[in-house]
């Protein structure tokens, strides 16, 4: 284990001598598992992330070795040489025996196990891919043009296919290729993605400097990072945090340091200025927060440089220039109120900005001040001196955080804009790829409405770029619409979470296994993030765009989110039921006249981020008439916004409790975007009940189960759902997700979030394993019986109710509906209830 990570002191060790556990493990590695052994695997899935034992998959559906994970997105991956496992199960048992060995000391060798593998080597390229791709939108109108953007190795032939089913392992893949004129071979490339945040000004001429001041708020967030950050500067004069950590002046030759590391997230006002006549530079941090001696921070320096700056143009904050004039040197942390002088500061105004935090006034010297509290919704900067220097932000940035001067008075940005002067750069940040145009693809308007894609073949390697040919706006070509969960899409998209998460393992209930395409994005972080993962330095992700290869979000890849959404398109075409696609990005522009086009809407699987467009849309949708089928699990979960003028991108603040894998910052919960208060749904009075009569109520992720009938199954208002059922038959005590049609993410009925008083519970889902556990922010004070064996709200509920004029609502309330629906050649209790619902809904006869 590296000398640098500390393995945790476990109150409860692992007992050697329970080679019975062992067995146990080894005979259900996917449970469910006895109270003794459970407590034991608690144990094993708290080992540091730093220092896990893992199972990767070099190439999909390839073996899995055994690995030990050494850190974040980027970071080495050691594989132990071996045979290798063919099943996740071996995979499993394999690290347990590994994990075991670690905390006992003693090899875990039981009958017939061959022996571990010793030799590992560290790797950061033991993932390929030779073709990756995405288009420029993700809905195209029948009629409409799409274009896709393309980085490969080699030449590449591209086919535009239908897409049926996206299922790998199960139902298995289903693409008829449609004959196009796109479709062919075209010569490759590679082309780059350039990844971190900065601020580029507009008319660099004005900073070709030979006198100067650099002044600026900063909170660093990495400045042991071991390489070089640009604060702000010109092309050959900037203002640095070196490999040290110290604060420097750069002016072309021997940087000058103030003499003391920085402190990581802690607010300093920094300065540096440098005079040509006398080649005097000095540079100097004063923390806002000063602690005594030995803890104080501040520190200054002075020397003279022989320098010559001011020959060259150009201008960023939070990035550098290399040689070429290209970004170099990123800068991750908050920057606030930066400015520029045209001359340097004098021993008086040295003295105050060290002693007494003071800022100079540099009169008509001044050359740029920049406010980032303006325009914070944008992505331009604010110069607010009378030479009007602005700039724009390149890689968006997160804005509306908390300035240097925030006191806890005001946590709306928009109430109080000037406590909000912060931009929180990243280096890992990423809005658009920007990638030249391959093809371009010319919508016939007879395309049939359904989810396509562009096959890209290279070699022995493939791509797919999937994307919705919906009827042209205004109108609509079924009864039916099928309403893809898009933002969902972008908030999973490429996500570090299986990798990174330290609390994931005992969250999902198995050890942790990282496919081809995880692997992938753990080797190249330049695909950027998820709304689950966090940034290079530790905050969390708030944006994510789509105008990036979204590598898990295509056919063959795990059954989460676009893949299992594709069982609901099989479904519909094997029994014949016309519908429309559409998505939530077109509900977003459209609002409610998207649905009114149609007398039934039916969602994807787990449509977890609406924005208040979409929820205004359902509600008046459903209290106008329409019908509306929510075949998923914790939907309309958290509060999500769209970008006012960029294409493609949403945020998210995890502010104020839930399920999440980071947490905002207090005084941070507000969207940039567009001043709403981020967060859950339900703390803003809009609980998921309000939406499709249930809401998130528990998760486990190892097996599923099955419903039962109620008594409210046989009113006549609702007998329609269950012709062709018996009173007492078990629903969906199969499928392929976790072997049953409840489970993965379920919800349940409540009237005091939202269920109307008149909805039938008619069926429910009991009989859960101790993995999955009811949801925290409904717990009121922490203690054990929270799970699916000791807790009554451990429970999936099945719900139907009438809307006014004719309407109503069904209610399955699991992730894992939808992958019961294919069992048996579709012959089977889930998909006849589907079925009958299906029908009727989109029977113009009133409910």
């Amino acid at each position: 284990m590296p000398a640098n990570v500390r393995r945790p002191a476990f109150m409860h060790k692992v007992d050697a001598s329970r080679l019975d556990l062992a067995r146990q493990f080894r005979a259900r590695p996917f449970g469910p598992h006895s109270s003794e052994l459970q407590k034991l695997l608690k144990i094993l899935r708290w080992d540091p992330v730093e220092d896990r034992i893992i199972a990767v998959q070099q190439q999909r559906g390839g073996i899995w070795q055994l690995a030990r994970s050494t850190g974040p997105k980027g970071h080495p991956i050691e594989i132990f040489e071996g045979p290798g496992y063919a099943t996740p199960a071996e995979a499993q048992w394999a690290i347990f025996r590994r994990r075991w060995e670690r905390h006992t000391g003693q090899v875990l060798c039981l009958e017939d196990d061959e022996p571990l593998p010793t030799e590992g080597r560290l790797r950061t390229n033991a993932s390929r891919r030779s073709i990756v791709a995405y288009a420029d939108r993700f809905s195209v109108e029948a009629g409409g043009r799409i274009a896709f953007k393309v980085s490969a190795q080699t030449s590449y032939h591209a086919a535009i296919e239908w897409l049926r089913c996206g299922d790998e392992t199960g139902v298995g893949v289903k693409a008829t290729p449609i004959d196009t004129p796109v479709n062919g071979d075209y010569a490759g490339r590679h082309q780059t993605i350039t990844c971190g945040s900065y601020v580029e000004i507009d008319r660099g001429d004005a900073f070709a400097l030979r006198s100067f001041t650099l002044l600026a708020c900063i909170w660093p967030t990495t400045p042991t990072l071991r390489r070089r950050q640009v604060v702000l500067g010109g092309r050959d004069y900037a203002l640095e945090i070196d490999e040290s950590g110290m604060l420097s002046l750069n002016v072309g030759g021997p940087a000058l340091g103030s003499g003391r590391p920085l402190l990581e997230r802690h607010w300093y006002l920094v300065a540096a200025s440098f005079d040509a006549d006398t080649g005097e530079a000095w540079v100097g941090q004063r923390p806002l927060l000063r602690y005594p001696a030995p803890g104080d921070t501040t520190a200054a320096a002075a020397a003279l440089i022989e320098a010559q700056p001011g020959a060259l143009g150009g201008f960023r904050i939070a990035a550098g220039f290399d040689g070429s004039g290209a970004v170099t040197g990123l800068y991750n942390g908050k920057v606030d109120c930066p400015a520029v002088a045209g001359r340097a500061l004098s021993l008086a105004e040295r003295d105050a900005l060290i002693h007494q935090a003071k800022r100079p006034d540099m009169g008509e010297h001044l050359v740029a001040a920049w406010d980032f509290s303006r325009e914070i919704p944008t992505t331009r900067i604010t110069d607010v001196s009378s030479r009007a220097l602005h700039g724009h932000t390149v890689n968006l940035p997160t804005r509306a955080m908390k300035g240097h001067n925030w006191d806890g008075s005001e946590y709306n940005w928009k109430h109080k804009p000037e406590h909000y002067g912060a931009i929180h750069f990243h280096d890992d940040d990423l809005y658009d790829c920007a990638w030249e145009t391959d093809f371009t693809f010319e919508v016939p308007p007879d395309l049939p409405s359904g989810l396509y894609g562009a096959h890209l073949t290279c070699g022995a390697d493939e791509d797919y770029v999937p994307f919705v040919v919906r009827p042209p706006k205004g109108t609509s070509r079924a009864s039916l619409a099928l309403l893809l969960p898009t933002a969902s899409y972008w908030a999973y998209g490429n996500t570090h979470l299986g990798l990174e998460w330290r609390e994931g393992e005992n969250v999902r209930g198995v050890f942790t296994t990282v496919d081809a395409t995880s692997l992938y994005l753990h080797e190249h972080p330049e695909y950027g993030c998820s709304l689950y993962d966090h940034h290079s330095d530790g905050s969390g992700v708030c944006y994510v765009s789509r105008l990036r290869p979204v590598l898990n979000m295509r056919p063959r890849e795990r059954l989460w989110q676009l893949p299992a959404d594709t069982h609901i398109i099989d479904w519909l075409e094997e029994k014949d039921i016309a519908f429309d696609v559409i998505t939530e990005d077109d509900l977003e522009a459209e609002g409610e006249a998207l649905l009114r086009c149609y007398r039934c809407v039916m969602t994807g699987t787990h449509p977890e981020y609406p924005s208040k467009r979409m929820l205004d849309a359902f509600a008046a949708f459903q209290s106008g008439g329409g019908r509306f089928i929510y075949l998923g699990g914790n939907g309309f979960y958290w509060r999500t916004s769209y970008h006012p003028d960029l294409p493609g991108v949403i945020e998210m603040r995890r502010a104020e409790d839930g399920i999440r894998s980071w947490a905002a910052e207090g005084g941070e919960y507000y969207h940039s975007f567009t001043g709403e208060l981020g967060g859950m749904w339900r703390r803003m009075g809009r609980a998921p009940q309000s939406v499709a009569g249930t809401g998130m109520t528990a998760q486990g992720f190892d097996l599923s189960t099955y419903f039962e009938r109620m008594p409210a199954s046989f009113d006549p208002r609702v007998a329609f759902a269950f012709e062709g059922i018996g009173a007492s038959e078990r629903i969906g005590d199969f499928g392929l997700v976790g072997g049953g049609a409840a489970g993965w993410e379920i919800d349940r009925a409540d009237a005091r979030l939202g269920t109307p008083p008149h909805a039938l519970v008619v069926a429910v889902a009991t009989d859960f394993t101790a993995s999955y556990h009811w949801m925290k922010e409904e717990l009121t004070h922490t203690h054990s019986a929270i799970n699916g064996e000791t807790c009554p709200l451990v429970r999936c509920d099945m719900v139907f109710y009438e809307t006014p004029q004719g309407g109503a609502v069904f209610s399955t309330s699991s992730i894992a509906w939808a992958g019961a629906l294919a069992h048996h050649g579709y012959d089977n209790n889930v998909s006849r209830i589907t079925e009958n619902v299906v029908r009727r809904f989109i029977d113009p006869k009133p409910l």
